[in-house]
């Protein structure tokens, strides 16, 4: 993914002499502002040419910025500044805009930015406030916040999601509305039929997929039983991999939801392989972008897990589970899906290799005849932050979940994962709220994740979308 692209505009006091017995000031805080924000190299900055003290230059500014791409604004007040000529720049620069001032008590950029955010609140012209110094890891760790929450939102706008098949199994939860989609988040969707898959993917070229097997028998165990997992049917799930990179790039899909059940578990083979490398940020021939895919279609499961994508910048991959059981023993929670759980999880490890060392490819369960591989592994421990978008009487909110995945004793893992399906991966995890909390509130059967904390991400995100949202923790159970 490339970077964002973050403009910087710097306000001024309409009186011309002010304006100037003030410039060095103003140029002093805004290039304090981009080399902050830019020391990381996560983001790319674009700073203001010239300190606004005129409408005609925030005109032009805002326009400059919008000409150079830029995804959001950030406007800079170190002194008092006229409010109308940030109402003038937001016309043309680029939002959601980050109103930010210093906390220099002689000066009154407080001041400048509380009149110039009133005056957008009255416009209805979404901005949020931050203060302090930006040399202060705090203070630049809460303007990242907005600017990668913010950044998620705007990446949303104009993509398609591809959905193969139609509703799974019954559920509700899993389809979405595409009027309200493309409202709220400006996404598209397109549907392509299952069919189309098994079409293409006996055309996939022999060499990439022996190639590709063989490289999963050398790296990961490979189970096959001469029944319902050959190397015949791993080569199946292998082509349907790269029939899926075929549709998803001549239709444009920027992320997809499969249904799987039905045609291709039962006549096909499953498209767990296949799911699950989609996800991953690498595959057999080498590293790639992750493109999200939910199994089961699921079009709620597969937005949550892209707006979790551009948090990331797309580094690793993000889960897809089932909430599958809860252990009182050990109080963790089983979070499982024969489909979509990336090789990634398994050892959580820019190497790709660590992570398949761990990865069994079993024979499916019996559930789906048509055969295939199951990616199993135990997820690796850490930190996570989990989420899912809902609909509640026909309102979007968040379900919001920190948590921990853990590891066990390995023989320990496997008679845990016996209890439910053994075939399928498994992500142990801790939740700080109790269970009967959780089951009662959380939205559907599905649950989503990555590896860090982006609490504060997600919460940013539904103020910036004006949705509502709940966090799972006994420290803040309920916003």
């Amino acid at each position: 993914m490339r970077k964002l692209k973050i403009g910087i505009l710097t306000f001024s006091d309409g009186r011309d002499f002010i304006h100037h017995e003030m410039l060095e000031t103003n140029l002093r805080y805004q290039e304090n502002l981009k080399l902050a924000l830019e020391a990381d190299g996560e983001i790319e900055v674009i700073a203001g040419t010239e300190i606004i003290c005129t409408s005609e230059v925030a005109k032009s500014e805002g326009q400059r910025l919008r000409e150079a791409g830029v995804d959001l604004t950030i406007f800079n007040y170190a002194i008092w500044a006229f409010p109308q000529l940030s109402v003038v720049a937001s016309n043309f620069a680029p939002g959601p805009f980050l109103m930010f001032c210093n906390l220099h008590p002689s000066k009154c950029g407080m001041v400048g930015m509380m009149a110039a955010s009133g005056a957008l609140d009255q416009l209805g012209r979404t901005n949020v406030r931050l203060w302090g110094d930006i040399g202060d890891r705090d203070v630049l760790a809460r303007v990242m916040v907005f600017i990668r929450a913010a950044g998620a939102v705007i990446r949303l706008k104009g993509l398609t999601m591809g959905i193969f098949g139609g509703r799974p199994l019954g559920m509700y939860t899993a389809v979405s509305n595409l009027d309200q989609w493309q409202k709220l988040f400006g996404i598209d969707v397109e549907h392509c039929e299952q069919y189309e898959i098994m079409r293409r993917a006996p055309e996939i070229d022999q060499i990439r997929v022996t190639k590709a097997r063989e490289y999963l028998e050398r790296n990961s165990a490979v189970l096959y039983n001469g029944k319902n997992l050959t190397p015949e049917i791993f080569e199946k799930q292998i082509r349907t991999y790269y029939a899926l990179r075929e549709i998803i790039e001549e239709k444009g899909f920027d992320f997809i939801g499969i249904k799987g059940i039905g045609d291709l578990t039962e006549y096909w083979c499953t498209v767990d392989v296949a799911e699950a490398f989609l996800n991953d940020p690498y595959d057999w021939d080498g590293p790639k972008e992750p493109i999200v895919a939910s199994t089961e279609a699921d079009m709620d499961g597969a937005l949550t897990m892209q707006i979790f994508k551009h948090l990331t910048g797309a580094k690793e991959a993000v889960l897809f589970a089932d909430v599958r059981h809860f252990d009182w023993e050990r109080k963790v929670w089983f979070f499982s899906n024969s489909g979509t759980h990336a090789t990634y999880f398994a050892g959580a490890s820019s190497n790709p290799l660590e992570n398949l060392s761990k990865v069994s490819f079993k024979p499916e369960c019996s559930d789906y005849p048509a055969g295939g591989a199951s990616v199993h592994h135990f997820a690796a421990p850490g930190k996570v932050t989990l989420a899912r978008l809902a609909r509640k009487d026909g309102k979007y909110w968040m379900a919001i979940v920190p948590g921990e995945i853990v590891r066990f004793e390995q023989e320990l893992m496997v008679s845990l994962g016996n209890q439910v399906t053994p075939e399928w991966p498994i992500a142990f995890t801790k939740i700080d709220c109790e269970p009967e909390s959780f089951l009662e509130k959380f939205p559907c059967n599905h649950i989503h994740g990555v590896y860090g904390d982006y609490k504060a991400e997600l919460i940013q995100i539904c103020e910036l979308l004006n949705i509502e949202y709940h966090v799972f923790s006994k420290e803040r159970p309920h916003e």
